[in-house]
């Protein structure tokens, strides 16, 4: 009797029950929505972190919130003036991660060529509520002791950054070794040219002085290697400023800045999953900037410094040249002055 009853109460009510259908179909509309976003977002990250690799010799992950400008989106205004965009290599997983390359990628007002500027890790800076520490301690106050939040060491290092230069930071990411292997791999390995022969610590393979291709097991052996060289990590920035010169001829060569289509495909060998923080240049126009300054060969530069001797011992400016380059980045004249200091360019062949 009860189940009847039941039964011819839902009956009296079934033609106020709207219909299932457009429900249905509004769900699957947000569900194909919601996994095309995610999809473009992996597909933005990787490919910045392609151009990225292409300035800096490794591969970006994660500092740009999900809201990010994406590769589908829209290009933004193509900015007329400078643009500088931060790279942080490392080399170190879990807690006291530090940012043992830092590289500034400086595109001139003319897009002429790319400048890689390679910041000494050890260079002492002021570091806002740490007092004077080197450069690369700021990531790791930034991230946090688990070493996780890598937004947070971007943004610490790239205050410091900011500071020291005093030019804007447009564009930025945290990068590491893992996916250099894929990535040299994917462009049939970078050609480097090295004044002296490197010897590995970590796995005892010799790179011969001269010029050679590397597969992305050796890029990433090379680019770890600062023990035994004459000047220590200042060489190992100069052999991943060699690197970088390297694999922006292969990717230029190949024709991936300027084709969308070998643009994806690269991405697609790459992996998806990776956003970086583009500022308020769009991808696409980041893209497109990076592939006209690319025409030309860049050029590898360090920035001044001399090493003190007295504590805290590490590196500072060089009170002589480092004021005149820093102008000159300020005002976008550094190709004149790398032609009036050639001693500070790495040579790349």
């Amino acid at each position: 009797m009860i189940e009847d009853d039941l039964r011819a109460a839902f009956a009296r009510r079934e033609a106020l029950t709207p219909p299932t259908a457009p429900v249905r179909a509004a769900i699957d509309r947000a569900v194909v929505r919601r996994r095309r976003r995610r999809l473009r977002l992996r597909l933005a990250g990787t490919a910045l972190a392609v151009v990225a690799a292409a300035l800096a010799g490794f591969t970006a992950v994660a500092p740009r919130p999900p809201e990010t400008a994406t590769l589908l989106a829209t290009p933004s205004p193509t900015p007329t003036g400078a643009l500088n965009v931060l790279l942080l290599g490392l080399d170190q997983a879990g807690g006291g991660r530090r940012a043992d390359s830092v590289l500034l990628a400086h595109v001139p007002a003319d897009r002429s060529r790319l400048y890689l500027v390679s910041l000494p890790r050890d260079l002492l800076v002021p570091i806002p509520g740490r007092g004077t520490d080197k450069l690369n301690a700021s990531f790791t106050f930034g991230v946090g002791p688990a070493g996780k939040d890598l937004a947070a060491g971007y943004r610490a290092t790239r205050e410091v950054v900011a500071q020291l230069t005093g030019v804007r930071i447009d564009a930025g990411a945290v990068l590491t070794y893992k996916a250099t292997r894929e990535l040299t791999d994917a462009v049939g390995g970078v050609p480097v040219c090295l004044p002296a022969a490197v010897r590995s610590v970590h796995t005892q393979r010799r790179f011969p002085a001269g010029c050679q291709t590397l597969d992305g097991t050796a890029a990433v052996d090379l680019l770890r290697q600062r023990y035994g060289l004459r000047d220590g990590g200042l060489d190992r920035d100069r052999n991943a400023g060699r690197y970088a010169a390297g694999l922006l001829t292969r990717i230029r060569e190949q024709g991936v800045l300027t084709n969308p289509v070998l643009l994806n495909r690269l991405i697609t060998q790459v992996g998806p999953g990776l956003v970086t923080d583009t500022g308020e240049t769009s991808l696409l126009t980041l893209v497109s900037v990076a592939g006209k300054a690319a025409t030309a060969e860049p050029v590898a530069v360090g920035l001044p410094i001399r090493f003190t001797d007295r504590q805290p011992y590490g590196e500072r400016l060089d009170p002589a040249l480092a004021p005149g380059f820093l102008d000159a980045l300020r005002t976008d004249r550094l190709g004149e002055w790398t032609a009036a200091h050639p001693k500070q360019v790495t040579a790349l062949r």
